[in-house]
């Protein structure tokens, strides 16, 4: 808390000045949130379309100058519904298909593709928008584009204390393997469900004492800009 870069998330930040850098962080967060809904709206069997967002992805990509390394990192987010999606051709009814020896599925087939093309268009565009925005900026364009307080000021907080969060976790992590206790398997759930319970009650009291503190200093339900 103390540290002025805490909750800034910088590390998501590329540093650039290529033009897609410069635009401004409102006119970013509308056209990410307009290509998304466009991308979610596309029939499943349009692969002519889906064609058409990822060669433009391609593009903004290259143009604002993403190492390749950042963006296959940061698209390893959505690999657990990737790999959840592949078993759905196999549990679904319908039409079969053999592929590969094994009877799939087609309309399994198609909301695989769905899901898994859906998915990566979308967090790619994700990507974009935080590795050319600063969090600061974009929480301001949410501002500027007349998005509901409440949420800019939720929004930004859990930005603010996500690190808090992780780094706590991570002390209770530590702790618990230097008392010979490693977290790993299925059968340990219940310690790392007792965990899991105690940073939730240390965030809710903590928001609770920053929430009062904030009142005490004048605290309208507006953030300062």
């Amino acid at each position: 808390m103390a540290n002025g870069h805490a909750g800034d998330h910088h590390h998501l930040h590329v540093p650039g000045s290529t033009p897609v850098h410069r635009l401004s962080p409102d006119a970013k967060v509308a056209g990410l949130v307009l290509f998304v809904v466009v991308v979610a709206l596309t029939p499943r069997r349009a692969v002519w379309a889906f064609g058409v967002d990822a060669a433009l992805l391609v593009a903004i990509v290259a143009a604002a100058r993403i190492p390749l390394r950042v963006l296959v990192t940061r698209l390893s987010a959505v690999v657990p519904f990737v790999a959840f999606a592949v078993f759905i051709p196999f549990v679904a009814g319908g039409e079969q298909v053999d592929v590969l020896g094994a009877s799939l599925s087609t309309e399994g087939l198609w909301s695989t593709w769905n899901i898994v093309v859906k998915a990566l268009i979308g967090t790619t565009a994700s990507i974009v928008l935080s590795a050319t925005t600063p969090i600061p900026d974009i929480v301001h364009g949410l501002s500027r584009l007349r998005f509901p307080a409440v949420m800019v000021s939720i929004i930004a907080f859990m930005f603010r204390y996500l690190d808090v969060v992780v780094d706590q976790l991570t002390r209770m992590r530590r702790s618990m393997t230097a008392r010979c206790h490693d977290p790993r398997w299925l059968w340990q759930a219940r310690p790392i469900a007792a965990s899991a319970g105690a940073v939730f009650v240390r965030s809710y009291e903590r928001g609770e004492r920053v929430h009062q503190a904030m009142l005490v200093r004048g605290f309208d339900g507006q953030l300062p800009v």
